[in-house]
């Protein structure tokens, strides 16, 4: 069963670039104490994630952090070192970019899809969340093949 709005996010570890080199971070260091937008992504490089989610966060980063936001994670079924060159190429130097290299966090959640059809295995579902102390305070799952509801614009609504 997917998470829901209310509820507390598991504890995971992450990995981000730190150094040139892959930094584990858990639940707890990204979002105890903070107030932070999550999206997630099926994967970096891939069409409407990096023409238009991704984007549309950089663009809005400035306008999301002044809403009281301590942060904004990019998160996706990748390795830190892809997430980090990915960010680098799309100048999200505003945001965090978060890789769950084995999926597992996505997993715990419920949110992960099954992209194997496309040659992807498994990977997450687009989605949007406001973590408060770790706590989902608005979730926003994307329908499969669309971006409404999580991208920055409809987030920056929420907040």
């Amino acid at each position: 069963m997917a998470i829901q709005e209310g509820d507390k996010l598991p504890d995971a570890t992450l990995h981000v670039m730190q150094e040139g080199r892959p930094t584990p971070m858990t639940t707890a260091d990204l979002f105890a104490g903070k107030r932070v937008v999550v999206f997630a992504v099926p994967g970096a490089y891939t069409p409407t994630c990096s023409q238009a989610h991704l984007p549309g966060y950089v663009v809005n980063a400035a306008a999301i952090l002044a809403k009281g936001v301590d942060g904004i994670i990019c998160l996706s079924v990748n390795d830190a070192f892809v997430m980090d060159s990915w960010g680098k190429d799309k100048n999200a130097e505003a945001l965090l970019m978060v890789g769950d290299g084995n999926g597992d966090f996505t997993r715990s959640i419920g949110l992960e899809m099954d992209g194997s059809g496309f040659g992807l295995g498994t990977r997450s579902q687009r989605y949007a969340m406001i973590v408060d102390d770790g706590t989902i305070t608005k979730l926003a799952v994307e329908d499969p093949g669309q971006l409404e509801v999580s991208k920055a614009e409809a987030i920056l609504e929420q907040l």
